[in-house]
């Protein structure tokens, strides 16, 4: 069985490294290339930085903090937010990052990501799936353009779900949803090229009351590419959760690495004494 991976995640704000809940009320949390550093030391598998005002304005910031990331860590670097152009793949990827994540583009043109996989490999192209679970209140921003697209009008979320649960997709930290299936979402950008999906539960995130374990495990069965479970670690058992329960190949955790609740190694050695194979 393959070893699971640890990752932490530094949502990053004009080059400094920033935490709130359900992304909003955001305070300082350090330097990312400090914070990047001390996670390399720990031992982290991979680190996500997650440029959270990324703008074309401001992309040199974060170009210059993935290069300097990049002279000072080893471990694999997966960097998301405001990617709208294959020009800014190609720059982050020139600045030392090793995969790419990718939301609202994804959504606003699908096809962006076969385009981005043929260019830039599948490897490095991750697809970020921010999900809500599905409420009689929720309202939707106008339908895509491409609902009438034969190949992408499958994944359009029905409404009413007739009783079962059901995910919407969210777009711009969670502020907008779109009336779109989650698990045929993650589905169709496995098709088109995506060789990881970032899923984030936007109910649990930064609540710490553990990832929704039956979203991750439907989307971990709905596509043959790894998954990454994010959003709403409190425990190292929420931890172990996600990648048994939830069966997802990665989990991401943000707040108990940031303010040392625990340590990257006192959670893999949390989850090797539970029987979850990680590389010690």
């Amino acid at each position: 069985m393959l070893a699971k991976r640890i990752i932490p995640c530094l949502d990053v704000k004009d080059g400094r490294v920033v935490k709130g809940v359900n992304f909003q009320n955001l305070t300082d949390a350090g330097d990312p290339v400090e914070n990047a550093k001390f996670y390399d030391e720990q031992g982290a598998d991979e680190l996500v930085f997650l440029d959270v005002t990324a703008s074309h304005e401001k992309r040199a910031i974060i170009l210059d903090v993935v290069a300097r990331t990049a002279d000072d860590v080893f471990m694999p670097l997966t960097v998301g937010g405001g990617i709208k152009e294959l020009d800014d793949i190609r720059d982050l990827l020139n600045a030392g990052c090793d995969k790419i994540s990718i939301n609202t583009t994804s959504v606003r043109t699908p096809y962006f990501i076969r385009e981005a996989a043929v260019k830039f490999g599948s490897q490095c192209i991750v697809v970020a799936v921010d999900a809500k679970r599905l409420r009689p209140d929720m309202t939707f921003e106008p339908e895509e353009p491409w609902f009438n697209d034969p190949y992408l009008n499958d994944t359009r979320l029905k409404i009413p779900s007739n009783g079962g649960t059901v995910w919407a997709i969210s777009t711009h930290g969670g502020r907008k949803m779109r009336q779109i299936d989650a698990i045929k979402w993650a589905r169709k950008m496995e098709d088109l090229g995506a060789g990881e999906i970032l899923l984030t539960s936007m109910d649990r995130d930064g609540t710490k009351d553990g990832y929704d374990i039956e979203l991750c495990r439907k989307i971990a069965e709905a596509v043959s590419i790894p998954v990454v479970a994010s959003g709403g670690v409190g425990t190292l058992e929420h931890l172990r959760e996600g990648l048994v329960e939830g069966k997802a190949d990665a989990a991401l955790a943000a707040s108990i690495f940031h303010y040392r609740e625990y340590s990257v190694h006192e959670a893999k050695e949390y989850l090797n004494s539970k029987g979850v194979p990680v590389r010690l």
